[in-house]
């Protein structure tokens, strides 16, 4: 097994000169999405127009729900598969920017994903607004080799476009919804539908076409909506759909906590993580409760709940009246990695430090980040860290022990800890000040969307679930662009989570 990168440097792909050979998978141009530029912002502007209008998601999914209910597809959504009782799965979130980052995964993807009976897109299929002429290089191309389905929840950029090319892709070949009747006059919803992005009246008239890249039997998935459930084995898989803004409407609400009663172990796939950064995010369900209510119903026999939508990987063991419920974010399949330095000292839910894990390494993200700034602002000298440097500061700051010992412990200077601050770098509890919590939200919310790079270390991942009877062993691989590690993608986390017995 090879060197991770809690183990070395070069196990977290830093110094290698022999690039992966993902590019010879890539189409010959690539269109490089750029988060500061207008022209792609405007186009996803749904979800700011949704949290200032009114959000129609709910609406909208209802009438998509109906139309495949209508179409035969089953009432209870749920997906029954003949998979024995010991079966693996992967689950791969953020995918579709169509360029190197998510190429990069691919090779290890499909090592690794070997005998593996299905997998998951865990959010955002598609960049930047999910339309359909980009599912040909951001979907099909990339995962053609994978042998088997392929099921999927949106993310709010499947959204922008009101979800219509997913489920093309993904629902049958689910026909556009009739036009609703224009809404009053000089109303926030009158106001919100003459601004909203609409797709192009020419959008997928290359679907059919890129539909061959992933034409095998074997490879076929067909699921009842947005959201669904997969009967697999021991296990039931709970695919939820958060929408533009991160909720669940009430008629998906009141189906989850249907199909969560029961007492066979249960795995939720959300789009929206329920821990993310150190914080809660139980998940509002209109009319009342939340997401993480059903989650932790002992009665309900969950055991996990992964989501995507932040671009890294995270795991919180959170320990629910004497049961321990992991919950995972695992969205670094491919879009612009979200940072982890800026993760504070985590203390939630009784979580602390020592039972945390992510990756990329908060040192490995500030060292990352450091470099693309001094790039990206002419400044090199003052705002590139070395990993050694970013992983001793990182430590000084949080009060814990280095993640990986460096080679020779770098000396902390006032510009080491000068760069950390302007990148947001976390803190502990006992040092917050009124400077740097503003920081890390303005860096946080402003910068780390942009920060598309294309040259390694990428510190991509996603996730492999063997099932037993007994257990799920939950391995999370990582993806960095270099060779080694396409070779032999290593295990940066891995967790045994037993299940129930029923």
């Amino acid at each position: 097994m090879s060197d991770s990168s809690r183990d070395t440097a070069e196990g977290a792909g830093w110094g290698s000169t022999r690039l992966g050979e993902y590019k010879r998978l890539m189409p010959p141009e690539v269109e490089k999405i750029s988060w500061l530029n207008p022209k792609t912002l405007w186009a996803a502007r749904n979800g700011v127009l949704a949290s200032w209008f009114g959000d129609p998601t709910g609406r909208t999914r209802s009438r998509w729900v109906a139309q495949r209910t209508a179409a035969g597809a089953p009432a209870d959504k749920v997906i029954r598969r003949a998979d024995p009782e010991r079966f693996s799965f992967m689950v791969i979130g953020d995918t579709g920017e169509g360029d190197d980052p998510q190429y990069a995964v691919v090779p290890g993807f499909l090592r690794i994903s070997q005998d593996t009976r299905f997998a998951v897109v865990a959010s955002d299929v598609i960049y930047p607004v999910g339309s359909a002429d980009d599912y040909g290089t951001k979907f099909f191309r990339p995962y053609q080799d994978y042998p088997a389905p392929i099921y999927a929840i949106p993310g709010n950029h499947d959204w922008y476009e009101d979800l219509g090319a997913f489920m093309r892709v993904f629902c049958d070949d689910a026909p556009p919804l009739e036009p609703e009747p224009a809404p009053r006059p000089l109303t926030g919803a009158w106001l919100r539908s003459l601004l909203w992005h609409r797709p192009r009246t020419t959008d997928g008239q290359h679907l059919d076409s890129a539909r061959e890249l992933r034409a095998k039997p074997s490879q076929q998935a067909v699921q009842p909506g947005p959201y669904w459930a997969v009967d697999a084995g021991p296990l039931r898989i709970i695919g939820i759909d958060t929408g533009l803004l991160g909720t669940l409407d009430a008629e998906q609400g009141a189906w989850l906590r249907e199909v969560s009663r029961g007492p066979r172990p249960k795995i939720l796939i959300t789009g929206s993580p329920l821990y993310v950064d150190g914080e809660h995010h139980p998940c509002a369900i209109d009319g009342g409760g939340t997401v993480d209510d059903i989650v932790r119903d002992p009665e309900h026999h969950y055991v996990a709940a992964i989501g995507g939508d932040i671009h890294n990987y995270q795991r919180y063991p959170v320990d629910v009246d004497g049961r321990t419920i992991q919950y995972v974010v695992s969205g670094g399949g491919g879009a612009f990695m979200h940072a982890t330095h800026t993760i504070p000292h985590v203390s939630v839910a009784d979580v602390t430090e020592k039972d945390f894990r992510c990756y990329p390494l908060r040192g490995d993200s500030l060292a990352f980040y450091s470099r693309l700034y001094g790039r990206r602002l002419h400044l090199r000298r003052f705002f590139t860290l070395t990993e050694a440097e970013a992983t001793a500061v990182i430590a000084e700051r949080l009060g814990i022990p280095p993640t990986r010992l460096p080679g020779e412990t770098p000396r902390i200077t006032f510009r080491t800890r000068l760069v950390a601050s302007l990148l947001g770098a976390g803190g502990r509890p006992d040092r917050t000040s009124r400077f740097r919590l503003p920081v890390r939200k303005i860096y946080t919310q402003l910068f780390s969307p942009s920060s598309a790079t294309y040259s390694p270390p990428f510190f991509k991942c996603f996730l492999r679930l063997d099932v037993t009877p007994e257990a799920v062993r939950l391995r999370c691989f990582a993806a960095t662009g270099n060779l080694a590690q396409e070779i032999d993608p290593p295990v940066e986390d891995e967790v045994t989570i037993p299940l129930p017995r029923t």
